[in-house]
């Protein structure tokens, strides 16, 4: 037997190794039997080339449980370890500064573990001792038994050993009698050995016989040695890519809708499938579904920094060499070469869904609502990708036909320029509720785009950005005259006299809504002409402002612009009969009464304008306190004469329920009109036809 301290120089190894990736510590057996496969791969490479002699025999890795003596083993019949090799593989860690780097890096485990390449050594997370039985495949090898209680100190000695390869038994410590257990070793099985290259095998498979679950007798093999990524598209069926997709999510119950096989040898190995699955809203719930692995090692589903954001929303798997990890292969360095992986990842993204909308349009516009959240990310966050995306990027109108920007923008230009040589493209969030609106579009001759989806506001905007002369508004913005203005526009009706615009605008703010109780609305009148056949009253939104609103909803920057009301204008519709003979009656009956404040304000105009002239030539500080008083007096008093005319106009509205009624309808309309405002709406309605 021989003994002597493991070659770090430093005391201070063990007890970071117990405590590395506290909470991940579960990766110990991925390591230990990430080894087990390395030495059987080895061991066939070294039989290929006839440097091993003899019968390979049973090259499974099994995995034992002895919940009596409370150990786990990993047991291989892989190339094993010569005393020599046990003494250089295992005990000697040591490098150059050895001492001082553990030092430096004592309150930063993994990079220690990644520095040293410990993968054994991550045994000792869970163990209080471990041993390792091992012969090696050389022709009069002696088997050697190492033995360890997680101290620098070990043990060495000669043993017997009936075959070849290595047996590393973990002695569980106290705390982790979890790993003890057969669910949750079959559950770190399942999930990081699912696809590793040399079948595993854990127990006994069980079935449900009498009421009860048992043994078959047939060994239980946890892994697919053969996943699909790892063989040649050409040996693979439409079915062989969609059943390994339930493979890979046993949960997910819908279909994929197409699928992206990676296989590149040159300038980096990286092989993999990618799934595009169903998206039609809320970006995070199916995040993080793209699985890395190392040689067919699972390594973790978060792969941010490989692949852009917008494609960490696909599904499957993607296994690369080449993607610098440390031991624990859990934590991803950043460098030239993973930035090139991610390139080509994007690129063949593109290029699969290029090839879908050219080669098969058809069945791509059948998609695209599926798929259309997944492309207008990348469009947002991917500069390169927006460019490429511009060709398969799709708008659909309400006809349910499928456009290009580019297309689309052939088939309004002419109908939907206006007199500045904007394009103007309409579009709408919601046809019910915009029908009125649609409608008068189409009348018209324009067309109308459905913008519903989540980040719809979003591409719209950066469409504007990207396109000198393109506008897009909602069909509520304004009156569809104004939205698209055109060089021969006449107004549908005469004019009305400033003093019956007035009598108007004051009718209609005195019973406009009432704030809510969180002031999250906020309403202004307006007067213009919609044409005699358009509704007499209706309310529109400002375009700008509710965009901003929409879009803070994804940009915490913008959250300012979230806590603002939403910003309504009621339209009253002058060119309108009923809005004419409305405004005739208020002239009329209000006349007397109002003529005489008029001539007031008018006068009170004056006078302020008077004072202000003849101050305008003095600077602030020369005026006297007699003439700064002199102009406050008159505006006030012209604001008191011009609240007694809105009062005056306030009071006849209260009492004309015509006004009431044009209200609540473009309320309705917009579906605005809720609760007890819409009960009162019905039973004034009634009351109106008898």
């Amino acid at each position: 037997m021989s003994k002597g301290n493991i070659g770090v120089t430093s005391d201070n190894i063990f007890p970071v190794i117990k405590k590395f990736l506290y909470s991940d510590h579960e990766i110990f057996l991925r390591e230990l039997i990430s080894n087990a496969v390395d030495a059987t791969q080895k061991l066939k490479t070294l039989a290929s080339v006839g440097d091993a002699k003899g019968e390979l025999g049973d090259l499974r890795v099994r995995v034992l449980i002895d919940k009596k003596k409370k150990t786990l083993t990993v047991s291989d019949h892989g190339i094993g370890m010569t005393a020599e090799e046990v003494d250089r593989y295992i005990n000697q860690i040591a490098f150059s500064g050895a001492e001082e780097f553990v030092q430096k890096y004592k309150d930063n485990a993994a990079a220690i573990i990644g520095h040293f390449g410990l993968g054994f050594y991550s045994a000792f997370m869970v163990s209080k001792r471990v041993e390792i039985f091992s012969l090696s495949y050389k022709d009069e090898a002696e088997a050697v038994h190492w033995t360890c209680d997680g101290s620098p100190v070990y043990e060495m000695e000669p043993t017997i050993k009936a075959e070849r390869g290595t047996d590393i038994v973990l002695h569980i410590d106290d705390e982790h009698e979890e790993y003890l257990e057969d669910s949750k070793v079959q559950e770190l099985l399942t999930k990081y050995c699912k696809f590793l290259p040399v079948e595993i095998v854990f127990g006994m498979k069980k079935e449900w016989k009498d009421g009860r679950e048992q043994e078959t007798g047939e060994e239980n093999v946890i892994n697919n040695t053969q996943p699909a990524w790892t063989r040649k598209p050409s040996e693979l069926t439409e079915e062989d890519y969609t059943k390994f997709y339930h493979e890979l999510y046993p949960m997910q119950f819908d279909e994929p809708l197409f699928h992206i096989h990676l296989n590149v040898d040159y300038p980096f190995h990286l092989t993999g499938i990618l799934y595009f699955p169903k998206i039609k809203n809320n970006l995070d719930v199916r995040r993080n579904k793209i699985q890395l692995y190392c040689n067919q090692v699972f390594v973790t589903d978060e792969v941010d920094n490989i692949v852009p954001e917008y494609l960490t929303l696909l599904h499957g798997v993607i296994d690369s060499p080449d993607i610098p990890l440390n031991v624990s292969r859990s934590y991803l360095q950043s460098d030239a070469a993973v930035k090139k992986i991610s390139g080509h990842i994007t690129k063949k993204v593109a290029d699969k869904l290029q090839e879908l909308f050219k080669n098969e349009r058809a069945d791509y516009e059948k998609k695209w609502d599926d798929i259309k959240l997944f492309i207008q990310f990348g469009m947002l966050s991917d500069e390169k990708f927006y460019d490429r995306a511009t060709a398969f990027a799709l708008f659909r109108n309400l006809d349910g036909k499928y456009y290009t920007l580019d297309e689309y923008k052939d088939l309004v230009k002419d109908a939907q320029t206006d007199k500045d040589g904007n394009l103007v493209v309409l579009y709408t969030q919601d046809p019910d509720s915009h029908y009125a609106y649609i409608r008068r579009a189409r009348e018209k001759g324009y067309d109308v785009l459905l913008m519903d989806g989540e980040l719809d506001v979003h591409v719209l905007s950066q469409a504007e950005q990207k396109n000198e002369k393109l506008r897009f508004s909602r069909v509520d913005a304004d009156v569809v005259e104004n939205l698209i203005r055109k060089a021969d526009d006449k107004p549908a009706a005469e004019p009305l006299s400033p003093e019956a615009e007035e009598a108007l605008r004051y009718s209609f703010e005195a019973l406009l809504p009432e704030p809510d109780a969180d002031a999250k609305t906020s309403y202004t009148v307006s007067l213009g002409q919609a044409g005699a056949d358009s509704l007499p009253v209706f309310l529109t939104q400002n375009e700008w402002m509710r965009r901003m609103k929409e879009m803070s909803q994804h940009q915490q920057g913008m959250a300012f612009y979230g806590s603002m009301p939403d910003q309504l204008t009621l339209v009253v519709n002058t060119a309108h009969p009923l809005v004419r003979t409305l405004s005739d009656e208020l002239s009329e009956s209000l006349a007397a009464e109002a003529a005489p404040l008029r001539e007031q304000i008018s006068a009170k105009q004056a006078e302020e304008q008077q004072l202000r002239d003849a101050q305008k030539d003095k600077k602030a500080d020369e005026l006297t306190e007699a003439e700064k008083q002199a102009v406050t007096d008159v505006t006030k008093q012209a604001a008191d004469l011009r609240k007694q005319l809105k009062d005056l106009y306030a009071a006849a509205a209260k009492g004309n329920r015509r006004i009431s009624q044009l209200i609540d309808i473009a309320l309705l309309a917009s579906g605005r009109l809720k609760g007890e405002a819409l009960d009162r709406f019905v039973s004034r309605s009634v009351e109106l036809l008898n």
